[in-house]
C-alpha cells in the first residue's frame, strides 16, 4: 500500500513538473527535485 502511494506521488509529481519545465536546465532540476522526493518518501 505505501508503495502504490510512493507511486503516485512520483507520477503526480512528475507530471506536474513536466508542465512547468520551460528549459532544459529547468527540466533537470525539475527531474532532481522529484528524484529527491521519491527518496525521501520511500526513507521515511
Amino acid at each position: 500500500m505505501v508503495k502504490n502511494l510512493v507511486l503516485a506521488l512520483v507520477a503526480g509529481s512528475i507530471v506536474f513538473s513536466a508542465a512547468a519545465c520551460n528549459t532544459v536546465k529547468g527540466a533537470g532540476k525539475d527531474v532532481e527535485s522529484v528524484g529527491q522526493a521519491g527518496d525521501d518518501a520511500i526513507n521515511k
